[in-house]
């Protein structure tokens, strides 16, 4: 591990201990120790795509757009945890539901409020899916920041798309094909994309360009 490594790390963890005491829970050495035990399973040596980079992406969108939240502090910790478990072999929402349970009984052993574990766990839930209500501001401020990576450049795209291909090397280039299709055809078939309306209105074209482009290219090849 690096130098730069180690104090982004430092960072990160500051910036958990600072959402679990606005969450409602008392700071001390267990938050700390708890923020790094998330760091370690954001650094495991399989993640290609979902790694503290991510994470990082994500807590500066929900940083950013905290306006647009209720609890904009819950926001962050189901940031934390959204993909705190990651296993690229699991099926279906394994990993998501997998991840709200860690989430419960973390923030609950950290003393946050039932009430704000609850809804941390709902938060996550949802990034299964980024299916969210009309009314819901914190789950679509967190699907938003999820998402944000679609509305990259090119060039940030596909780096992205190709580290997704590097986490899921174990499964046959067909298979693949096939399966990313219907995540990218989900993506592009949902009622909106992005949610809150500034993010709607100066990500959504390029993120729908990003997601065609990809799309076609899996299509097979004519015979």
């Amino acid at each position: 591990m690096t130098a730069l490594d180690d104090d982004r790390g430092a960072g990160l963890v500051d910036r958990w201990r600072a959402a679990v005491r606005g969450a409602g829970a008392p700071d001390g050495p267990a938050v700390a120790r708890a923020g790094q035990e998330l760091l370690v399973r954001w650094r495991e040596p399989h993640r290609r795509y979902h790694t503290v980079r991510h994470l990082t992406a994500v807590l500066d969108v929900v940083d950013a757009y905290a306006g647009f939240a209720d609890r904009p502090d819950l926001v962050r910790l189901a940031a934390w945890c959204h993909d705190a478990v990651y296993d690229p072999r699991a099926a279906g929402d394994a990993n998501e539901r997998a991840s709200a349970d860690l989430a419960e009984g973390l923030l609950g052993g950290l003393g946050v409020p039932a009430a704000a574990v609850v809804e941390v766990r709902r938060l996550v839930l949802l990034t299964a899916g980024h299916a969210v209500a009309a009314d819901d501001r914190d789950g679509a401020l967190l699907c938003d920041a999820d998402l944000a990576v679609l509305a990259g450049t090119p060039e940030e795209y596909d780096r992205y798309a190709a580290a997704v291909r590097q986490e899921y090397a174990h499964v046959p280039d067909g298979d693949f094909r096939r399966g990313r299709a219907r995540i990218l055809g989900s993506l592009l078939s949902l009622p909106t994309l992005y949610r809150h309306p500034h993010l709607h209105t100066h990500w959504t074209p390029q993120a729908h360009a990003n997601l065609t482009r990809e799309l076609t290219a899996l299509a097979p090849s004519p015979e």
